[in-house]
């Protein structure tokens, strides 16, 4: 548990350190519950510093000895670190402490996990490790000794000796501490090698336990994949002769970029055919991808302060949405990551939890690994890429790699890189770094004598802290379409820097089709009158494929809004258009899946309480469910069909063309089940040879009531695989409907297979119930008082994952005064826990603001 109490850090106080650090020695004497770690540090003053106290970081450690220069030395602890008198000149520190691996149950720093050491440093992790300045600015070369019986001893860097019972690693490139990794364990690996660009030939390693090696091969495939692209794409080799990848059950977050030493959460890495989905493919490879980018993006080059996290964080997860696009497909990923925005991030921006992708204060920084700083940091990125062009991207970021290399950087200097390299002006640009909130664009038009004008407005609506806003540099790609459906104006980039603006198109025939905000181009709303039949229209003709989905994803959230308001049925016009695009044989599967796919329960209850209704759970999910079953009885002739074209003889393959095929499949199976009783659903899972088929037609089934024993089915095939089970519970849950759902979560945590202190299993039950949207806020309060009891049992044994899972009741302001009084209470039932760590307490202050 976290012991110190509250503070608040702010940017502004930023202060260089007075020392930094020239080499780490480390030397850990592995024992379960009485690890010695002894380091030997050498320290020179900082001459940029402005004078303060030799301060070290600490926390929960049993300090046995300090000295500096080989003198025995009392320095003064307290709850975070210690203070000491030292030289003036450089030293060489000494200390030995004490921690206990096996009882930390927060995953942070040193801890056990099924008998494996294992570490996770970042954000501040380390100084639960041994006594250090524990800030991203401070950076060191660390050669460490690990002594322990165990046959698999790991650190950063390349293997420099080993003997019976020891190893030691050394690490050449400075690196902070939060990227300092070490893994002890009965492992086993998957080798492989990669040669370089550079001629460099380079040991891969993924090491996992023995029962998991053919798990492995696609893990290892996506590592060679991401290194071919990063230096193909970017110019970036790597640069030690091995780089290994561990898997551990027992992490709370997806994998860690440690450098040559990527610890990964088991299920982000380990896949095959029959326990993985596609989804599970693809976000796997996603994140090998991304923890590997951040060789360059976060290691090479890491973060001044925690303030400047996007600046690592942002620009790999574009990185890796640019790896994943070119791989797969960039109009479906470009949807997948829009949906993101639009279904997580502007719900955070549009809460209490709303933050700059900069933030300016936080009281623990491990609550700021959030969508805004990740997603949106990454449309920033990309937002860049748009304003300066291909050529001028990929100029400045080889000015920003040559000039930062080895060093601790801020925006500041990743946008002056820009500036310096295109000659742009990003003064304006930088305010996206600052304000809060998602921007919404008003649009209007009008047509005279052949010149059509756009009218642009933009505002920002008040955030938490930041009440007024300025107007932001916005880039807004458009089309203009004729009445045939042709294309007279070609995608072109305006740039919106003004409160409002006209943007003019001369020589036209007749008044144009807009399409407004091509391929996503920036993180808005775009608010415009637009009728039924021009959403009908760009549904059908639009030729940019972002905007065609959302012209099927915007005229569908229309229709079911009416449905919800009047009761009636589902628009003729509406089945029209997702018979058209789903019968188009010239539209990749997985595209003709998306357009089918009906506005989320989410995405209705945003849009209603964007036009100022309360929205109502149980409404939305019947006439959801109501629309979902009258277009399955429209399309009762188009279906069997498409799906016959879209069935896959040729062996499993987790690529784009038969993920894409799967996707559409199982969409058409969830519309066949409301007039076959569910015999197809069945009959797939029965004879799935897949994970994605067996794993779709079980949720079918249990959201029609129809899958008790096929549920059970599939807990007595998979009860020994820990990741499948994961989706066990979950789907439970997800699938269930609304009255019925805290009683399937209640009963699923009296399971003897429900490990609650494993963050993966924990999520699967109650970051299920959260999702369901129904459910959870189902009108009795049962879902909120269920999760608020389960977060404070977490919260004293893991407060990141308990603190992260409180964000569920983010959208608390959003439903009628009965639901959010319940939930205030639940809230406030948190917040008086005796003992609440400060993770917990800040993101329910935050949320009960």
């Amino acid at each position: 548990m976290n012991i110190a109490a509250p503070q608040t850090i702010y940017l502004s106080d930023y202060m260089a350190p007075g020392w930094l650090v020239e080499s780490v020695h480390l030397t850990f004497k592995l024992v379960p519950e009485s690890t010695r770690v002894i380091s030997r540090i050498a320290f020179t003053p900082n001459p940029d510093a402005p004078p303060q106290p030799f301060m070290l970081h600490g926390e929960e450690l049993k300090l046995i000895s300090a000295a500096i220069d080989g003198v025995a030395v009392s320095p003064d602890l307290t709850a975070t670190g210690l203070t000491c008198a030292v030289p003036d000149g450089a030293f060489i520190w000494e200390a030995e402490v004490e921690i206990a691996p096996a009882k930390n149950t927060a995953l942070e720093g040193l801890y056990m996990s099924n008998g494996m050491y294992c570490t996770q440093c970042e954000a501040e992790g380390f100084r639960k490790i041994t006594y250090y300045p524990d800030r991203p600015d401070v950076m060191g070369v660390f050669t460490v000794r690990i002594e322990s019986d165990l046959p698999v001893l790991l650190s950063n860097g390349n293997p420099a000796a080993a003997g019976a019972g020891w190893a030691e690693w050394h690490d050449p490139w400075p690196k902070p501490a939060y990227l300092f990794a070490l893994v002890a364990g009965d492992l086993v690996a998957h080798n492989d090698s990669f040669t370089t660009m550079e001629g460099r030939d380079v040991d891969l390693n993924i090491w996992v336990r023995a029962a998991d090696l053919d798990k492995c091969a696609f893990g290892m495939g996506a590592l060679k994949r991401s290194m071919v692209w990063d230096e193909q794409v970017y110019g970036r080799a790597y640069d030690l002769d091995v780089f290994n990848i561990v898997a551990v059950d027992d992490f709370n977050m997806g994998a860690m970029e440690n450098k040559g030493l990527n610890i990964f959460n088991s299920s982000a890495v380990l896949a095959k055919q029959s326990t993985s989905t596609d989804a599970d493919f693809q976000r796997i490879e996603a994140i090998i991808a991304h923890e590997y980018f951040h060789n360059w993006t976060g290691n090479r080059i890491t973060c001044r302060d925690w303030f400047q996290l996007c600046l690592k964080e942002g620009l790999t997860v574009f990185r890796d949405q640019s790896f994943t696009g070119d791989l797969h497909g960039h109009a479906v990923k470009r949807i997948e990551d829009a949906l993101v925005m639009r279904n997580r991030q502007f719900q955070e921006d549009a809460g209490p939890l709303a933050h700059p992708v900069r933030p300016e204060s936080f009281v623990e920084i491990n609550n700021f690994y959030t969508v805004t700083v990740y997603e949106k940091g990454a449309e920033l990125v990309g937002m860049l890429k748009r304003l300066v062009g291909d050529d001028g991207y990929r100029a400045a970021l080889d000015l920003y790699f040559t000039r930062h290399d080895g060093q601790a950087a801020t925006i500041e200097d990743w946008l002056t890189a820009f500036t310096e390299a295109t000659g742009r002006d990003l003064t304006q640009f930088k305010r996206w770094y600052a304000q809060a909130g998602t921007p919404r664009l008003t649009v209007t038009d009008d047509f005279k004598n052949g010149t059509y004008r756009l009218h642009i407005a933009q505002q920002t609506l008040a955030t938490p802290g930041q009440p007024d806003k300025l107007p932001l540099h916005i880039p807004v790609a458009v089309g203009l379409l004729d009445i045939t459906g042709a294309e007279v104006v070609p995608t072109t980039l305006l740039e919106l820097t003004e409160a409002q603006q006209t943007f003019t198109f001369d020589g036209l025939a007749s008044k144009p089709v807009p399409s407004i905000l091509r391929n996503f181009s920036a993180p808005v709303i775009v608010e415009r009158d637009v009728t039924q039949a021009e959403q009908a229209f760009l549904l059908t003709h639009d030729t940019d494929p972002f905007n065609r989905w959302d012209a099927g994803r915007s005229l569908g959230q229309a229709v079911l809004l009416d449905m919800i308001a009047s009761g009636g049925d589902l628009d003729a016009a509406y089945i029209d258009g997702l018979r058209a695009a789903l019968t188009d044989s010239t539209l990749d599967p997985a595209m003709r899946a998306l357009l089918l796919a009906m506005p989320s329960e989410a995405d209705l209850a945003i849009a209603l309480a964007g036009q100022g209704q309360i929205p109502d759970p149980d409404a939305i999910h019947q006439t959801r469910r109501k629309a979902h079953r009258q277009l399955a009885m429209a399309l009762a002739n188009d279906i069997p069909p498409v799906l016959a074209s879209v069935q896959i003889d040729a062996p499993f393959a987790p690529d784009a063309d038969q993920g894409g095929r799967r996707a559409l499949s199982n969409s058409l199976l969830a519309l066949l089940i409301w007039s076959d009783n569910g015999n197809a659903a069945q009959a797939q899972f029965d004879s799935a040879d897949n994970m994605t088929q067996q794993l779709a037609a079980l949720s079918i089934l249990l959201a029609h009531g129809a899958g008790d024993t096929a549920a059970q089915a599939f807990y007595d095939q998979w009860h020994h695989d820990r990741l499948v089970l994961n989706k066990w519970f979950a789907v439970q849950i997800s699938a269930a409907q609304p009255q019925d759902a805290v009683a399937v979560a209640t009963h699923l945590t009296q399971h003897p297979n429900f490990e609650w202190k494993n963050p993966n299993r924990f999520r699967s039950v109650i970051g299920a119930l959260t999702g369901n949207q129904a459910g959870f806020h189902h009108a009795d309060g049962a879902g909120y008082d269920f999760v608020a009891d389960w977060l404070i049992k977490l919260d004293p044994v893991n407060p990141q994952t308990t603190a992260r899972m409180v964000a569920g009741f983010d959208s608390m302001r959003r439903w009628d005064d009965a639901r959010r009084a319940k939930m205030h209470s639940a809230l406030t039932r948190i917040k008086d826990t005796p003992g609440l760590s400060r993770d917990t307490s800040e993101m329910v202050t935050r949320l009960l603001s």
